[in-house]
């Protein structure tokens, strides 16, 4: 199984996980980081490893981090790096999307990179801006 860590700046990843939950039910191999006000870099660093350490059956750890070049992303990206978890992923810039194909699909995706490749790809399919034409005919009352 692929364990999914989600992290993010503020409650981001607590509030991500709380969409996740209405949509996929109680969530394993997953967990959610945050990134409050108070921590440091080092206690960001401290609970990303916990996480992982609680995920260390798992086959692959996927690190999905709110914004690329964030610091949620920098550290995930340093302890990628040191080896903490011989098959470890780090990405940034994740919707509710994206986390949510990943975990949905993780049983079905059992190569770390090919399960990224496609849950990006269903993350940005979802971006889209909404916005009405100058045709556009007001409503009615």
């Amino acid at each position: 199984m692929i364990g999914i860590i989600v992290t993010g700046h503020g409650e981001f990843a607590s509030g991500l996980t709380s969409g996740l939950k209405l949509l996929a039910g109680e969530t394993e191999y997953y967990e959610a980081v945050d990134f409050k006000g108070e921590d440091s870099t080092e206690d960001l660093t401290e609970k990303l490893k916990s996480a992982i350490r609680r995920l260390k059956d798992c086959e692959a750890v996927a690190v999905l981090g709110d914004l690329t070049g964030g610091s949620p992303f920098n550290m995930a990206s340093r302890l990628k790096m040191s080896g903490i978890h011989e098959n470890m992923e780090v990405i940034g810039g994740i919707n509710l999307p994206l986390v949510l194909h990943a975990y949905m699909s993780r049983g079905m995706i059992s190569d770390i990179r090919e399960l990224l490749d496609t849950s990006l790809a269903m993350g940005k399919q979802h971006m889209m801006y909404f916005h009405t034409s100058d045709n556009a005919c007001e409503l009615e009352e």
